[in-house]
């Protein structure tokens, strides 16, 4: 199998500096072991102009058997009927041994280079391509891409035969290096959609981890996922709903800033890649504790006994909820790095404490049993976090399914955004959020979704409400019609 990885250079910047992001040197061939043979490295060209890096992968018959258990059907058969030697996968578990470094996007000997957006090449003269042609550009066009994709016959000399399900691939498009290894790492068994190892639930962190960026927005997001896990159904639903929701892929191991307050650039480096500091400390840290009390305030109101905090993010209503001394409470993400967070917070408390509160990774979206049988639910600051046409399914996995007496919402007012400085006219406080509503959205949505499902709904603010564009947060009450009635809450159009 072979690849090849052409830059050109301009602005100053030979394009021969792609070793140093390569961490390979371009005057030597290097070769690495790797679990089906051995990779090759080298460059055909490394000048100013042009740079060429190709990685060669030796596959060998022998490698891909030794050990394996099982009977063939007869003696040489691993030999002769062994999976073909094109297989994506092979070929991108090459390209993370020999390029781990230059994947994570890592430079210690140049970091200027690191956010360089190159014109880049990428030929791979065979490629496994389940689908054709038009599945390479389905996948690798919407990431900025300009893809060729030419179908290979099956014997040249019996056209009648027609293609095979292998192509000549190239790629070219203005992109950072990283970006580009991460696109061929996901994408390249994703066109193949087999994998020559076994597939579990280790090869939906490596999706999330390596694709997260940039696939939780690929509009063949679910086509990607399901290709890449083998087809695997049960993997693919996993990896999507961690897409879907999880908001701290690319976040530092530090606290990220909080959903309720807008994120400032520093005023460095590219709008990409800009760092974000969270909005001034004292308001935001206000607004926090309101939110906490408010969604606490309407617990406490439904006279519950029993809480699950949907999407808990790292504990911090959890916490409060063992101090209110709740018999039982479970706190849901689909992000597990979050839940270890919350682990420890909630480790601080003696063992008896810790007894009531058990940590589960599951999704909104989908259908759960753990999550059923509360008599309150809390989805705090979440759904702004979904795609818009996953709504539906959030209504129905928790309105629907988990059917809480009691469901407490919050969710930013997009109209409170104007009162934000930092913040640029018609953005997000988030750069995950995927769309924030209107205080008449946000009823709209909540009165329909209560109707559908047996709920009555009232509606609080949050925060200071102001006389023009209401609180910055905004806060519904969804009570089971077939529960006890709960005091009368004034809502944001009188007494309900």
């Amino acid at each position: 199998m072979l690849l090849t990885l052409t830059a050109t250079g301009g602005a100053g910047v030979p394009a021969d500096d792609l070793g140093y992001l390569l961490h390979k040197h371009p005057a030597r061939v290097q070769s690495f072991d790797v679990s089906s043979g051995t990779a090759h490295v080298l460059y055909p060209r490394s000048d100013d102009e042009v740079c060429t890096v190709a990685l060669l992968l030796e596959v060998d018959p022998v490698a891909l058997v030794r050990g394996k258990g099982g009977r063939e059907p007869f003696a040489l058969a691993q030999y002769v009927n062994d999976r073909p030697y094109v297989a994506a996968s092979q070929l991108a578990v090459a390209l993370r041994r020999v390029f781990a470094t230059a994947l994570a996007g890592r430079c210690d000997t140049r970091p200027d280079l690191v956010d360089r957006v190159w014109p880049l090449d990428v030929h791979l003269p065979v490629a496994a391509c389940a689908g054709g042609p038009d599945a390479a550009r389905r996948l690798f066009e919407p990431l900025g891409w300009d893809v060729t994709a030419t179908a290979l016959p099956l014997d040249p000399d019996v056209p009648q035969w027609g293609d095979s399900r292998y192509v000549d691939l190239r790629l070219r498009g203005a992109q950072r290096l990283a970006d580009a290894l991460a696109h061929l790492y996901v994408l390249l068994p994703a066109l193949d959609a087999n994998k020559h190892y076994w597939v579990g639930d280790d090869e939906v962190d490596k999706l999330v981890r390596v694709g997260g960026t940039w696939l939780a927005t690929h509009p063949a997001q679910s086509e990607i996922a399901h290709r890449y896990l083998a087809r695997r159904s049960r993997l693919a639903q996993s990896a999507l709903a961690r897409l879907a929701e999880v908001d701290d892929l690319a976040a530092p191991d530090d606290e990220p800033a909080a959903d309720d307050e807008p994120a400032a650039t520093t005023g460095t480096g590219s709008d990409e890649t800009a760092a974000t500091t969270p909005a001034p400390a004292p308001a935001q840290a206000l607004l926090v504790h309101a939110r906490h009390d408010a969604v606490l305030a309407a617990v406490r109101e439904s006279g519950a006994s029993s809480v699950v905090d949907l999407g808990c993010g790292e504990g911090a209503l959890l916490v409060r909820l063992l101090e209110d001394g709740y018999a039982r409470v479970l706190g849901t993400d689909v992000s597990t790095r979050a839940l270890e967070r919350a682990a420890r917070r909630v480790d601080a408390f003696p063992e008896r404490v810790r007894a009531r509160v058990v940590l589960a990774q599951s999704s909104v979206t989908y259908v759960d049993a753990r999550v059923a049988g509360f008599d309150a639910a809390v989805l705090m600051e979440v759904v702004e976090h979904l795609d818009p046409p996953r709504l539906p399914a959030l209504e129905r996995a928790v309105l629907g399914a988990a059917r809480p007496g009691t469901l407490v919402v919050t969710t930013p007012n997009a109209e409170h955004n104007v009162r934000y400085p930092q913040l640029a006219a018609g953005s997000m406080r988030h750069p995950d959020h995927r769309f924030e509503w209107t205080r008449a959205q946000f009823r709209t949505w909540a009165r329909a979704a209560a109707g559908a499902y047996g709920y009555d709904v009232t509606f609080r603010p949050v925060g200071p409400d102001d006389d023009e564009v209401g609180p910055p947060t905004q806060l519904a009450v969804f009570r089971r019609r077939d529960r006890p009635a709960a005091p009368t809450t004034e809502t944001a159009g009188g007494t309900r």
